[in-house]
């Protein structure tokens, strides 16, 4: 799917466990990059895993913009930063997770860059 068709349109987060995620901004160049809004609803979460690039360091920034009524904490086995609202971390190497949302729902800015791909 072609880059300008993903931008302002929600679709199916790729850990398929009931996220959401719409491409904001993104860019292959001169730094690989990528901005999306996460909508976590009822029932959604994320198992523990990893996200492996080809090359190069990926990091994340992870800002909440609203957090559910319950549930839906983020976990990340070695994070740079974290507080309530802030989630720094690089998640080509650190195990990360979401735990379910149970009751509302869960939005977060998320914005990934690789350095030295």
């Amino acid at each position: 799917m072609s880059i300008l068709r993903k931008l302002f349109r929600w679709e199916r987060g790729r850990q398929q466990s009931g996220y959401d995620k719409m491409l904001i901004c993104g860019a292959m160049w001169p730094i690989k990059f990528d901005t999306y809004l996460l909508k976590f609803p009822e029932g959604s979460e994320i198992a523990p895993h990893t996200d492996k690039v080809e090359s190069g360091k990926h990091y994340r920034l992870n800002i909440v913009l609203k957090s559910a009524t319950l549930g839906g904490d983020f976990h990340c086995s070695a994070p740079i930063f974290t507080n309530n609202r802030i989630k720094l971390f690089r998640p080509d190497v650190s195990e990360h997770q979401v735990s379910k949302v149970i009751q509302g729902n869960r939005y977060i800015l998320s914005i990934g860059w690789i350095v030295g791909a």
